[in-house]
């Protein structure tokens, strides 16, 4: 039951980030500059730490779920170009961008979250004290998930409504998530395949749709302070997991 508890935090975390993207949507080049360097982060400095972690701790080869990896990477593309090829005639589609894609991405941050509540849960079937710590980092970060999820939608041509209704979707995940170890328990190595998978589906989203997104104005006046907050979103990543340790 701490494990639902501390995921509360996770949903108003999300919530926050969502309402000051939707609130700052004018600035939306450098919101996505600054979460595309926190979702590579979360996959450089935590997903994939932890993926060795779990190999190391239980004598297993990580390849498993470096391949599940990489077909996450490439089912995003996959998924992602047959929505482009498939509405591209229709009237509203514009430079590449769908809102049908908007709300893929959304959903696999969506999913993300909800595994992020999981391994809050999972934490805590470790220890209070490993739980804990778990939840504090995904507090950290979920803030910007809201602000990638509102981003997502909202440079895909969806509707603020839209883009609000994906957030609540996604402040709500890690509760859900949370809740559902109360029935289950996961082995390590579902759980380092799992890793994998959605590494691979946060990478794809952070250099396909994000980044060049962010840099869509190509504008040379912005364009150093845009890789720069790509940086700081990146180290924040970096800065939050080792506290969190």
């Amino acid at each position: 039951m701490g494990a639902v508890l501390l995921s509360l935090g996770t949903l108003v975390s999300t919530f926050v980030g969502g309402l000051f993207a939707l609130r700052f949507r004018d600035q939306l080049h450098f919101i996505l500059s600054f979460t595309a360097g926190v979702l590579l982060g979360v996959v450089c400095f935590d997903l994939l730490p932890e993926i060795f972690g779990l190999a190391r701790e239980h004598g297993e080869s990580a390849d498993a779920a470096m391949i599940a990896l990489v077909a996450g990477f490439l089912l995003f593309h996959s998924l992602e170009k047959f929505v482009l090829v498939h509405h591209a005639h229709e009237a509203d589609y514009a430079e590449h961008r769908h809102p049908r894609v908007g709300m893929l991405s959304a959903l696999a941050l969506s999913g993300h979250s909800f595994m992020d509540g999981v391994g809050i849960g999972l934490a805590f079937q470790v220890s209070p004290s490993v739980g804990i710590v778990v939840g504090v980092a995904v507090i950290a970060h979920d803030f910007c998930d809201g602000l990638n999820t509102v981003g997502l939608m909202l440079m895909n041509h969806n509707s603020s409504r839209r883009a609000f209704g994906m957030l609540l979707l996604d402040a709500a995940a890690p509760v859900l998530g949370a809740a559902s170890t109360l029935a289950f328990r996961l082995p390590p190595g579902a759980l380092a395949l799992y890793l994998g998978f959605f590494a691979g589906f946060l990478l794809y989203i952070a250099a396909s749709d994000i980044l060049p997104e962010a840099h869509s104005r190509n504008l040379p006046s912005i364009t150093g302070v845009l890789i720069a907050l790509t940086c700081l979103g990146a180290a924040f990543i970096f800065w939050v997991v080792r506290l969190a340790g």
